[in-house]
């Protein structure tokens, strides 16, 4: 990922946040016909390793598994995971009412998580990743549900058709574009073009810029 220093950001604790309230990762693996392209929500397990470790699981059908089955040691691959992001407009900087020297951009934060994919090695380890992600997302609902819910036939045979795994994070990228490259008085133009904005990611957007210094 091309990471302007500005706007590089190598916190593994501000990283590991992004993750977990943006868990919906894009994974991407060599496959038959080139690069392919997963949507699929990932468990981070911070304490493991230098970066973490990700879990999540597969459908079988899925040509992942191909792939995972003929790598002699894992599957090389990248967790993309996104955040907010919006459209800047240059009428919303003082500066361009000085030269007219402005142009739009896109500003977002990101983060890639670049590690090594492993299938996980029993059903027991697949329950538990199955229950965690669960318990995860089911936590402060009034009545969570839990895969004891389901009847334990029911959850067997649907087990058995899906693919666990977890990542080894090897290195951690971020990238937080969020104007840094701007003086206060274009940054402050951010904020304000971003409040006046109806379109999802805007405000969220606006949320994670850094607060100026007094």
């Amino acid at each position: 990922m091309y990471q302007p220093p500005a706007f590089r950001e190598e916190r593994v604790e501000i990283l590991h946040d992004f993750m977990r309230n943006h868990p919906l990762a894009v994974l991407v693996s060599p496959g038959p016909d080139g690069f392919e392209a997963n949507h699929l929500p990932l468990l981070l397990a911070a304490q493991e390793g230098k970066f973490g470790l990700l879990s999540g699981h597969f459908a079988k059908a899925n040509p992942l598994l191909q792939a995972l089955e003929k790598a002699e040691d894992g599957l090389q691959v990248v967790a993309i995971f996104h955040g907010p992001q919006h459209y800047i407009s240059p009428a919303w900087y003082p500066s361009k009412q000085v030269d007219g020297k402005a142009v739009p951009t896109w500003n977002y934060a990101a983060v890639h998580a670049h590690g090594v994919l492993r299938p996980l090695a029993d059903a027991e380890r697949l329950r538990a990743h199955l229950d965690a992600l669960s318990d995860t997302h089911e936590a402060g609902r009034a009545e969570p549900w839990a895969t004891a819910d389901a009847p334990a036939e029911f959850l067997s045979r649907m087990m058995k058709g899906i693919t666990g795994f977890d990542i080894t994070i090897e290195r951690l990228e971020g990238k937080w574009k969020l104007g840094q490259n701007r003086d206060a008085a274009d940054r402050a133009g951010i904020r304000n073009g971003l409040a006046g904005e109806a379109r999802a990611g805007a405000a969220e957007l606006a949320a994670i810029m850094p607060p100026e210094e007094p």
